[in-house]
């Protein structure tokens, strides 16, 4: 046998990196924008399992039906104009058709009828903010004097001074949204009137049970921040069909898993505290164990203090997570009517308060929101309420009376002699948070040093973004920057960090305005003087 037929050594081979297991308890904007991140981030680096107790999450199959059959979707929320990273998704990544609605005006109605429109503010001549927001709807209040409506000018400091540093913040969230207005001599009817309903729609909790620095946040991102800011739209369709479809079967393409019918039980934790495995239990009520290196909960405050209550290994885990059950949460109810006949309504999105003392509502007329229902003979009228208990005990029958004959009678008069055919109530009780006074240091992070679990959705604390409150950009947002999160904690594998796109930064007159503030409040507190703000009632009270 010549030379050349000596058999050469086979060369050794490069041994397979193996992936790191990431499971996503919970779906929606957060547990979805996570576990797309994290798809994405390369071949090769995560496999990434996605938990929901849905039995087919992204799918509206896993929703409500009307005794007549009609599928329905819970919840109508609109897209605002600084929502960047959700039309980035939509628009441009998953590209799908037609997905929104134009800009629309907005209703506010209460028991005397019409109070005022909100205009859409992008095709009107732009001005500084505030100002372009004043001059734009100071002819569309229909009987609150400008009197009152002025009342509010003193608050814009605080709207400044808010975020001045961690400790001021703290005190704001200390106080109630109510002690503020009064301390900044807010006019009683200013509050009974529009912030208080506007409050229990936006935060869905009346003044007096929300913080006053979550307030303030609301109001900086739709009053000073941008005169657009407070433009909206809405999805052409539901929300489940329309866009987390397409965002799920995107996670399988690039190799996701997305189990339904997975109601997590308890995570396993090692000497370490780190989390090895997730546990849950399927539809058959049999207990399937996840291997995890590194988990990122996406559920609401409800879904953290029922696995805390009986999942040990989450509290060593993240023990600060503890601190979420003295966290509140709100009733809601939603309701679909289907009537006979076609009624115009003259702006798509209303809200309705005033009915009863501390329930916010709104209603949609999805014939001109939702294609499905464009051609309808009908009118379709979808309508949510926060702050809800008082309704929550009355029948299916009593409610949807309620709703025709006393909300959408009273506010488009037409009602009246329309017939309900078909109809659906939906209860949740305890469904969204509720940032009262001093919630904040009983908010959790995303991520705390030393541990392999992360946190997302709009309630957690400490998020780097301008989407602030309760919004589903906020929700999408927090799920990107925990796959971040994940992805930082395991320098070894290469990964493709998901940008987060950042909303606009201050107009220059906001920015000088927060610089003046800080640098004046900073001297005063140098010089151990009170601060004259938080420490005194600075403007007449005009109530108790």
């Amino acid at each position: 046998m010549s030379s050349t037929d000596e058999p050469t050594p086979e060369e050794p081979s490069t041994p397979k990196k193996k992936k790191k297991k990431v499971v996503v308890v919970g779906g929606g904007w957060a547990g979805f924008g996570a576990a797309k991140a994290l798809t994405e981030a390369g071949e090769g680096s995560y496999e990434v399992t996605l938990l929901d107790a849905s039995p087919n999450p992204g799918g509206l199959s896993a929703g409500w039906r009307t005794a007549g059959g009609r599928a329905v979707e819970a919840g109508i929320k609109g897209f605002w104009w600084s929502y960047p990273n959700i039309y980035d998704l939509v628009e441009r990544e998953l590209k799908i058709e037609n997905p929104f609605t134009d800009w629309t005006r907005s209703s506010f109605f209460s028991p005397d009828g019409l109070q005022v429109e909100a205009p859409v503010l992008n095709r009107e001549q732009s001005y500084p903010s505030p100002l372009g927001l004043f001059l734009h709807t100071r002819a569309l209040f229909t009987s609150l004097p400008l009197a009152d409506r002025a009342s509010m000018i003193p608050l814009l400091y605080a709207i400044l001074d808010f975020e001045r540093d961690e400790d001021t913040y703290r005190e704001y969230d200390k106080m109630t949204a109510r002690e503020l207005f009064r301390r900044f001599g807010v006019s009683k009817r200013l509050y009974e009137e529009f912030l208080k309903p506007i409050l229990l729609v936006g935060l869905f909790a009346p003044p007096e049970e929300l913080s006053a620095g979550v307030v303030l946040g609301m109001l900086y991102f739709y009053v000073l921040a941008h005169q657009p800011d407070f433009d909206v739209r809405w999805c052409t369709g539901s929300v489940t069909e329309k866009i987390f479809a397409p965002m799920v079967d995107k996670i399988k393409g690039n190799g996701g898993e997305i189990r339904g019918g997975m109601f997590v039980t308890d995570v396993e934790v090692g000497d370490d505290k780190k989390v090895t495995s997730v546990l849950a239990k399927n539809a058959e009520g049999e207990t399937v164990s996840f291997e995890a290196d590194a988990v990122v909960m996406c559920v609401s405050v409800q879904g953290v203090k029922k696995l805390l209550s009986s999942c040990t290994g989450l509290s060593a885990a993240r023990p600060d997570l503890r601190r979420a059950m003295s966290l509140r949460s709100v009733d809601v109810m939603a309701t679909r009517l289907w009537f006979d006949r076609k009624v115009t309504v003259k702006n798509p999105s209303n809200v309705i308060a005033g009915f009863e003392d501390s329930v916010g509502g709104t209603f949609f007329h999805l014939n001109d929101m939702q294609d499905e229902y464009r051609e309808s003979e009908g009118s379709v009228v979808a309508s949510d309420f926060y702050h809800a208990s008082e309704l929550l005990p009355l029948s299916d029958e009593q409610i949807v009376e309620r709703v025709h004959k006393t909300y959408l009678s009273t506010c488009v008069p037409e009602f009246r002699d329309c017939k309900v055919i078909d109809s659906w109530v939906g209860r949740f009780p305890q469904a969204v948070t509720c940032f009262s006074p001093g919630s904040y240091v009983n908010r959790p992070l995303q991520a705390v040093r030393g541990s392999n679990v992360f946190v997302a959705g709009d309630w957690v604390k400490g998020v780097d973004h301008g989407a602030n409150g309760l919004s589903q950009e906020r929700a999408y947002v927090t799920g990107l920057t925990a796959a971040n999160y994940v992805m930082d904690s395991f320098p070894g594998v290469e990964a493709r960090r998901s940008p987060v796109l950042q909303t606009e930064p201050d107009e220059p007159q906001v920015a000088a305005g927060k610089r003046s503030n800080k640098s004046v409040r900073g001297a005063l507190r140098r010089l151990g003087l009170p601060d004259p703000i938080l420490d005194f009632t600075v403007f007449p009270k005009f109530f108790p």
